[in-house]
């Protein structure tokens, strides 16, 4: 029987490993959803990946209800294979940059959206497009909130203090055994109960081996902040920023 929940284990400590204050980010973020949405509320974890959020999200409102939507199939094999049997949870296979995402939805409308560490892969105008489809989604009074890479280019030399630090830290851990992005994908690739899946990933969405290619198409908060009033949303600001990441709030 495959050990799913190791698998997404596996996935967390990967990320962490890039992101050391995740933890902090996510409690931040649910911290936001219950004040917003109850104890009970009906949630969409955008580009879900494994469930992270979701399985946090449950841990803390064990009430909730979530859908989850991704791309990915190596990701979703995980998070479906992690929440078998929990009927709080549905998975849907799609892309966001599709005009029609939403039909793929089991709901209308949600009382909260949460993303983390996904929506730097999208070009400006598709990411506005994107905002003004979940202004259509949350419903009034209702909460959207992206954790992501938000630096900010007005301090280059704290940022490159930073980086600095930050790499010296990554190079002790991964001496340690810590997998990076493109290790993580190796073993998964490897590995008899996702190399089908792992296959389809890459000749779907490229091959991750080879590494990250770069930040994406990253923005500060207040350009968020920004584009989701913009969208529709009625106020917007950021909840949590660490010196490269940060979760910007956007309320219907």
């Amino acid at each position: 029987m495959t050990d799913w929940q190791g698998w997404q284990d596996s996935w967390d400590r990967q990320q962490a490993w890039y992101l050391p204050d995740r933890e902090e980010r996510f409690r931040v973020m649910l911290d936001v959803v219950r004040a917003h949405a109850g104890d009970r509320p009906r949630v969409l974890d955008l580009a879900c990946g494994t469930g992270s959020i979701t399985r946090r999200l449950l841990a803390r409102l064990p009430g909730a209800v979530v859908t989850g939507i991704d791309l990915d199939p190596a990701l979703l094999t995980i998070a479906r294979g992690t929440f078998a049997g929990d009927d709080r949870v549905t998975f849907v296979a799609a892309d966001l940059t599709a005009p029609d995402w939403p039909d793929a939805l089991p709901y209308d409308a949600y009382d909260a959206v949460v993303t983390a560490t996904a929506l730097h892969w999208l070009a400006e105008e598709p990411l506005r497009t994107l905002y003004g489809r979940l202004a259509g989604l949350v419903r009034p009074g209702g909460v959207f909130l992206n954790a992501d890479h938000m630096p900010d280019p007005a301090t280059p030399r704290i940022n490159a203090a930073w980086q600095a630090f930050e790499q010296e830290r990554q190079a002790g851990e991964k001496a340690a055994g810590v997998l990076d992005w493109a290790g993580w994908w190796t073993h998964a690739a490897a590995a008899p109960e996702l190399a089908d899946v792992v296959r389809e990933r890459f000749a779907l969405l490229g091959d991750p081996i080879s590494g990250h290619t770069g930040d994406g198409h990253v923005h500060t908060p207040d350009w968020h902040a920004r584009a989701l009033r913009d969208a529709g949303f009625a106020e917007a600001r950021p909840a949590w920023a660490s010196l490269t990441d940060a979760l910007v709030l956007a309320l219907r």
